[in-house]
Order: structure tokens, then C-alpha cells, then sequence
């Protein structure tokens, strides 16, 4: 992602943005892909949408990124750690998203226009399936330490603390029978 954030940065033509627009794509493509086979299962079904987000703007690619070697996504084995490569590919798509709009405002040309458009569509779903991702992904560590605070009260004394828990029976103490 670095890769692409600098990629995009240094483009100096319009066609260059929507090139680095559809190599964001593609790399959404793949680890939405990554993440729906071999991701937290809480992600799977939303790594899929992603996956099929960044497919569908695959078909906006033009044929001279292709000839200039393809989609570096196509590099990615795989996604150790969802929630950097997820939060690093939500930064560079709303990049992405904001230099098509500038070369969309600036181009007078109708095709490069609406591929703009096409290509802030696409950028846009698919940052909307990674927030949605990164939001679940807190969700799930919320309730991961509050499940670890809950398991740690209770092995210290329960809720009450130590004073107020059930006290367990001492075998060595004698017990009262009833009368």
C-alpha cells in the first residue's frame, strides 16, 4: 500500500490517477479476497463484499496498465495483520478518491471525466466495506477485553471483590451440623 500511496502521489497525468486508481482497486480486490478465505471469521462475509467491490472496478482498468506488467495486488500472498493492511488500504483509497475528484474537476474531457466518476464510485463502496471491517474488528476486541476484565474479576474475588465473595470452605475447619 505504501507502494501505491507513493505511486499516486507521483502522478503527473490524469491517466496516471485513474491507473493508480484501478491498481487500489485491484489490491481491495485481493485482500478482500485474502481475508474472506483465511481471515477472522468475523470479517469473511464483509471481505467478500470487498472482494467483489474492488473485482468491479477492475473492469474500469485501462489496457496500458495491463501491458505495464498488471496489478501489483497481484504480489500479495497474504494478510498478517488485518487491521494495519485494512486501515492502510482505507487511507489509500480515500487518496485515491480524492485525486480522481481533482482530475475530474479539471479534465475537459467527457471519457476521462466519467471513468473518474466510475472510479470514485468504486473507491467509495470499497471503503465503505473496509470502515465497516475495521469497525467490527474493534467490536470484537471491545468485547475481547471485556471478556478478559470479566474473567480476571472473578478469579480475584468476583465483583464484589475479595471481602464480599462466597468464601470457599477450608477443609482443615470443622463445619457445623445442624442440631
Amino acid at each position: 500500500m505504501a507502494i501505491g500511496r507513493r505511486a499516486l502521489a507521483e502522478c503527473r497525468v490524469a491517466f496516471d490517477v485513474v491507473a493508480e486508481a484501478w491498481q487500489a482497486q485491484a489490491l481491495a480486490q485481493a485482500i478482500g479476497g485474502r481475508l474472506a478465505v483465511s481471515g477472522p471469521q468475523e470479517l469473511r462475509g464483509e471481505a467478500r463484499g470487498l472482494s467483489e467491490a474492488g473485482g468491479r472496478a477492475g473492469i474500469l482498468a485501462d489496457p496500458a496498465v495491463l501491458r505495464s506488467g498488471g496489478p501489483r495486488a497481484a504480489q500479495l500472498t497474504e494478510v498478517t495483520d488485518p487491521w494495519r493492511s485494512l486501515d492502510a488500504l482505507g487511507t489509500l483509497l480515500g487518496e485515491v478518491g480524492i485525486a480522481l475528484v481533482g482530475v475530474a474537476c479539471a479534465t475537459d474531457e467527457e471519457g476521462l471525466y466519467w471513468q473518474c466518476i466510475e472510479a470514485i464510485d468504486a473507491a467509495d463502496e470499497s471503503s465503505d466495506h473496509v470502515r465497516a471491517m475495521l469497525h467490527r474488528l474493534a467490536l470484537c476486541e471491545r468485547d475481547r477485553e471485556r471478556r478478559r476484565d470479566r474473567d480476571l474479576q472473578w478469579e480475584g474475588g468476583g465483583v464484589l471483590g475479595r471481602e464480599g465473595a462466597a468464601r470457599r470452605p477450608d477443609p482443615a475447619e470443622p463445619t457445623a451440623s445442624p442440631p
